[in-house]
């Protein structure tokens, strides 16, 4: 631990102590057995609010046995309320089961969780703190009068975007069903994909106030216990007042902080997500956002589409080939050319030096400055069109570029060159799969434009080495991050840059995975294709 997260640590604990809420240590009390006094307790602490609904009812006979129903309106299906909690504690006040167990009985609480109660999702609620998490989670509470335990019923029922199909990640070919905002839906869609005993699902609430409920999922026997044991450490250290995304999440359990480079891969793809757990990888899963966290994610990780194991070995390894050189040029597009028009014009051909001085002769900016000012106008563009109204936002991008671009050539502001450059630069840092990754492309585009307007090729050479030696640094979960490539893992080439045919992909990544490595088991089918 370096000096700065020492120092956030010990900042983070004196704040802590200093802010602590006496309500919290409240709520952790035990409840009462008088129930005025528990719906008493209850309203003051939840400030009275409208939508917490309370209902106090007679059971029995006779009806002199009170009980308290609690909910929230909005969170719990009223419906569910009704017909499995309402309706089954009423129905025997004229009857007699319930009222003769109830009679027979002095554990009452027991005795509508055993005879009353038609729900699935039953458990107890003995403190303050177990019966607002319910209630504000959208479980109904119910408590008895003359008893200091209550039960929580499982009714939420709040209204979801539903499974709609991805907007960030799209493909030609594949699944289109995408996460939602419900953690309950979109655990049911990993689910679906893996049916599997082995397939583990571990829930844990983070956040002092908002009490997010965050999950791990993973294949028991094929992922690695170490890194389990790593993700629920680094989930539980975790001390904040508020999730409200996975990004919290990502950057509060990510290895370095001082990177562009991303160390865990978020995806909306159901399929995506249960391909990395075949892997031995982990899933974390955040309520209220539909991108779930993937860890440890690999360089690779963010280059690899899901369509490349939709299509043909041999299609998938062209589209990789040519997504790597667009990741190459979206890198070092604009640098090369300040390089070579500043220090090395004699390596072009005449016709093309020739070419080039000529649509430069009008410019007043040196290409340094005219690739800095064109990457801005460009970024500046793309921020707008992604902020503006998706109505408005594409006619910006498209126009703004067009108009731009032909007006800065006509006023002589730059040249046509470095529009085409630009131009391609940019649809090439489109290429990347993930978001993340292209963003730290078109953050380190910018020192790679300052080095070759310095030093010209040996500045972007020297940038290049500086830059590798930083990504073979770097860990995610204890994992090389640059592997197969650094450390060089021969048996991974196979789904590196190209993607070898699914009967060669035999084993799991070995660095990742060290038990249960192997995929494909038929050894008939193995021999077949040894021989072929």
């Amino acid at each position: 631990m370096n000096f700065f997260e020492k120092w956030a640590s010990n900042a983070l604990k004196e704040s802590v102590e200093k802010d602590s809420n006496p309500q919290q240590a409240e709520s952790e009390i035990t409840l009462h057995t008088c129930l005025q006094e528990n719906i008493k307790q209850i309203k003051e602490t939840l400030g009275n609010s409208t939508d917490i609904l309370i209902r106090e009812v007679g059971i029995g006979r006779s009806g002199d046995l009170l009980i308290g129903i609690i909910y929230t309106d909005g969170l719990s299906d009223q419906k569910t309320i009704m017909d499995f909690v309402t309706e089954s504690l009423m129905v025997d006040m004229k009857g007699n089961h319930l009222d003769k167990e109830i009679q027979s009985s002095s554990d009452v609480v027991q005795v509508i969780k055993d005879y009353a109660l038609t729900i699935a999702g039953v458990s107890d609620v003995k403190d303050y703190k177990t019966l607002y998490h319910s209630v504000l989670s959208g479980d109904t509470v119910i408590l008895v009068d003359g008893h200091a335990e209550g039960i929580a019923a499982s009714t939420k029922g709040w209204k979801d975007r539903g499974v709609t199909e991805a907007s960030a990640e799209t493909v030609v070919r594949g699944p289109r069903e995408a996460f939602s905002e419900s953690l309950r839906t979109n655990t049911a869609l990993i689910r679906r994909k893996i049916k599997d005993s082995n397939l583990w699902l571990e829930t844990m609430q983070i956040g002092r106030i908002t009490q997010t409920d965050v999950a791990i999922m993973y294949i028991n026997g094929i992922v690695s216990e170490e890194i389990v044991n790593e993700v629920r450490t680094r989930l539980r250290q975790i001390d904040i007042d508020g999730i409200l995304e996975s990004g919290y999440i990502e950057e509060l359990i990510q290895e370095d902080t001082f990177t562009p480079f991303p160390t865990v891969y978020n995806t909306e793809r159901p399929d995506v997500i249960a391909a990395e757990l075949l892997e031995g990888k982990v899933a974390i899963l955040i309520d209220g956002t539909p991108f779930v966290l993937i860890v440890p994610a690999l360089f690779i990780s963010f280059i690899h589409s899901a369509e490349d194991y939709y299509q043909r070995s041999d299609i998938s390894s062209l589209v990789r080939i040519i997504r790597y050189i667009g990741i190459f040029f979206s890198l070092l597009g604009p640098s090369l050319y300040v390089a070579i028009t500043t220090f090395h014009a004699h390596m072009l051909p005449t016709s093309m030096f020739i070419s080039i001085a000529a649509q430069r002769e009008g410019v007043p900016f040196p290409a340094f400055a005219e690739a800095l000012l064109m990457e801005l106008a460009f970024e500046i563009l793309r921020e707008a069109g992604l902020r503006m109204p998706r109505t408005i936002g594409t006619a910006l991008s498209v126009v703004g570029t067009l108009v731009i671009g032909q007006a800065a050539v006509e006023a002589g502001f730059v040249s046509a060159v470095m529009v085409i450059v630009v131009s391609l630069t940019a649809i090439s840092s489109f290429v990347f799969p993930a978001y993340g990754m292209s963003s730290a492309f078109r953050i380190l585009r910018f020192p790679m434009i300052v080095l070759a307007a310095t030093f010209g090729l040996f500045g972007i050479m020297i940038g290049l080495f500086a830059l590798i030696l930083h990504l073979c640094s770097l860990r995610t979960f204890g994992v090389p991050y640059m592997s197969p490539f650094g450390p060089f893992i021969p048996a991974d080439q196979k789904d590196a840059i190209l993607r070898f045919p699914r009967w060669a992909l035999l084993s799991r990544p070995h660095l990742i995975n060290k038990k249960n490595t192997i995929r494909i088991k038929d050894e008939h089918t193995q021999k077949l294709k040894s021989e072929e």
